[in-house]
C-alpha cells in the first residue's frame, strides 16, 4: 500500500494541473469502490472549482469551491493519472479507456485525471470541508511527522509504559500519521533499533533519535518519487526510485549495508508483516 512519501508525490505531481481548475465534466463509472461512492458523486463535482489539494496521513484531499472536500485513498493499486496536459518536460495524451478506470474528471483546460483502481481497495469520499478533521477515516490520526505536533517530547510521551514492539508503536497511525511498514523498517535501521524491542523500555537518546530519523528518510523518499514496488506509479505514470536505497527492506539473506559490518539481513514477521533488519547493528 503507498505510504507517505508516495502520496505525497502523487499530490505534488496533481496539484499544478488540478488547483484553481473546475470539473468540466465527472464520470463515475461504478457504484463502489472498497466503500460505496458518495450520492451523485458525479453531479456534487462537475461544475466545481478545485481550491486546493492538500495530504493528511495517506490520504489526498481536494477542496472545492462547494464547500466540500474530495477525500481520496488509493489503497493497494490505485492511480491518480493524469493526461491532456504538460508534466515536467512531457505531454501525456489522453490513453485509450481501460477497465479499471473508475472515476475520470475532466477539468476546464482539457486535462484528464483518471482515478484507476485494479484491485478496488481503494476510496473516494465527498465531507464538508469545514468538518474534514471529524471523518471517520481521518479523525483518529496522530500528528504529521513534519509538523510541530510531532516532536520528541510528543514522542516520548506516547512511547511510555508501552510494552508492544517499538515496530507497531510507529506503525500506529494514531501515534504518527502516514509512516509504513517500508520506512519504518528503514527508520529503526538507521537509529540502530531492533524492531521487537518494546517501545516503552527505549533510553531517551534512542528516543530522540527517531524524530529526525523519521523526517530524514521521508524527506528522501519524497525527494526519490517514493518506492515503486508492484502498483505504484506517479501521477505522471513514472516509477519512484526510493527502492534503490533500501538497507534492510526487502533484503532478507543479503549483507547488511553498514560498511564493515558484515552480518546478513534478518526478517521476522511481527502482527503478519515483515520487518527486515541487522541483527548486528540493530540492538
Amino acid at each position: 500500500m503507498p505510504e507517505l512519501p508516495e502520496v505525497e508525490t502523487v499530490r505534488r505531481g496533481l496539484e499544478p494541473v488540478m488547483t484553481g481548475h473546475t470539473i468540466a465534466r465527472a464520470d463515475v463509472r461504478r457504484p463502489d469502490l472498497r466503500f460505496p461512492l458518495p450520492a451523485q458523486m458525479a453531479e456534487r463535482l462537475t461544475g466545481k472549482r478545485i481550491d486546493g489539494l492538500r495530504r493528511r496521513s495517506k490520504y489526498i484531499l481536494a477542496d472545492l469551491s462547494s464547500g466540500e472536500t474530495l477525500l481520496i485513498h488509493l489503497g493497494m493499486s490505485g492511480r491518480m493519472l493524469v493526461s491532456g496536459t504538460m508534466i515536467g518536460d512531457f505531454h501525456h495524451d489522453h490513453p485509450a479507456p481501460e477497465k479499471h478506470d473508475h472515476v475520470v474528471l475532466d477539468l476546464d483546460d482539457g486535462a484528464r485525471i483518471t482515478f484507476n483502481d485494479a484491485r478496488r481497495f481503494g476510496a473516494m469520499d465527498l465531507l464538508a470541508t469545514a468538518q474534514a478533521e471529524s471523518h471517520p477515516l481521518l479523525a483518529s490520526l496522530g500528528p504529521e511527522p513534519f509538523g510541530n505536533g510531532f516532536s520528541e517530547e510528543y514522542l516520548a510521551g506516547r512511547l511510555q509504559g508501552r510494552t508492544m514492539p517499538i515496530k507497531a508503536a510507529l506503525l500506529d497511525q494514531r501515534l504518527v500519521a502516514g509512516l509504513g511498514n517500508i520506512y519504518v523498517c528503514e527508520v529503526l535501521f538507521r537509529a540502530g533499533l531492533n524492531p521487537a524491542r518494546a517501545a516503552g523500555a527505549l533510553a531517551p537518546d534512542e528516543v530522540s533519535r527517531l524524530v529526525p530519523l523519521i523526517r530524514e528518510v521521508l524527506g528522501e523518499a519524497i525527494d526519490a518519487g517514493g518506492s515503486s514496488l508492484r502498483d505504484y506509479r506517479q501521477a505522471g505514470g513514472e516509477l519512484g526510485y526510493f527502492q534503490h536505497s533500501f538497507r534492510v527492506y526487502d533484503r532478507e539473506g543479503q549483507t547488511c549495508a553498514t560498511p564493515d559490518c558484515g552480518a546478513t539481513v534478518a526478517r521476522i514477521v511481527q502482527s503478519g508483516r515483515s520487518s527486515f533488519y541487522c541483527p548486528h547493528c540493530q540492538s
